[in-house]
């Protein structure tokens, strides 16, 4: 083969390569920071985006991508999807670099970045230590750290008073436009600084019986495992009557990452997040 051959056949392979680095979602450390000191930071938030219904983006919307060798696969749609986890923020590491849609990302704006929602999509997220909410419009993805299920701007950290803690225990819910009443739920909230919000108590529940029984038998092993936290609550407003297993209360993510292996360890791998 002729030397102008591979030469095309090189430059060929580098515009491939560079093609795929385009649409590759970024990995992110789970730790960020936020403007630099002495710039001009709002003290003025913005208000929470008000939700419509927009085109699929033409980006980062792929049935299926891979991560570190992880296949991830994108939900065909929003509908229904709620979900409790941790939550991180990002800030200007990656302030003006392009998100998977290909819109330039603005720590300042409600924006944040998902796993496998449709881009883009309207979220509600709830702060579960404080009861703060913000409204964001996922248009990135992300965050792939184990436990993490969205990643937040700076802004919308601010909005739920997570800055400084880096992360925390959140309730995601997807505002879906196949429900032609949930858009009249989700008010434009005044983009002030947020009062103090009120606590709610965070556990770990990892079953749910309708014999006694075995609720004990499952608490028993806990325990014996050494999560002293565990503890059985009888439920009498479900019908029938359950018995549910859980953990707590979480105080911190910390906690709760801690939890989450140890209950990984023993093979329970359905846990989920409750409040009250």
């Amino acid at each position: 083969m002729q030397l102008a051959d591979w030469r095309k056949i090189g430059t060929l392979l580098l515009i491939s390569g560079l093609s795929a680095c385009a649409n590759r979602p970024e990995v992110r450390p789970d730790t960020d920071s936020g403007p630099r000191a002495g710039s001009a930071v709002p003290r003025t938030l913005p208000s929470d985006p008000v939700p419509r219904a927009e085109p699929a983006s033409r980006y980062g919307n792929g049935p299926i991508y891979e991560v570190y060798g992880q296949p991830y696969k994108v939900l065909a749609s929003s509908h229904g999807y709620k979900e409790r986890g941790v939550a991180s923020w990002y800030g200007r590491k990656f302030h003006g670099r392009m998100t998977s849609s290909q819109e330039p990302y603005d720590m300042h704006q409600l924006t944040a970045a998902h796993k496998s929602l449709p881009l883009p999509t309207y979220v509600k997220v709830r702060n579960l230590k404080n009861n703060k909410t913000v409204i964001v419009r996922v248009n990135d993805r992300g965050p792939f750290v184990d436990n993490r299920i969205i990643d937040l701007s700076y802004a919308a950290a601010r909005r739920l008073d997570m800055v400084n803690d880096g992360t925390s225990l959140v309730e995601v819910t997807a505002i879906s436009f196949d429900d032609p009443a949930e858009p009249a739920t989700v008010a434009a909230s005044p983009g002030e600084l947020p009062a103090a919000g009120s606590a709610s108590k965070v556990y770990v529940q990892v079953g749910a019986f309708g014999e006694r029984d075995n609720a004990e038998r499952r608490y028993r092993m806990l325990n014996g495992q050494g999560i002293g936290n565990a503890f059985v609550h009888r439920d009498e407003t479900s019908d029938p009557e359950l018995y549910r297993v859980r953990i707590g209360p979480i105080d911190d993510v910390d906690q709760y990452d801690a939890v989450v292996a140890q209950l990984q360890r023993l093979g329970i791998s359905d846990s989920h997040i409750v409040t009250e």
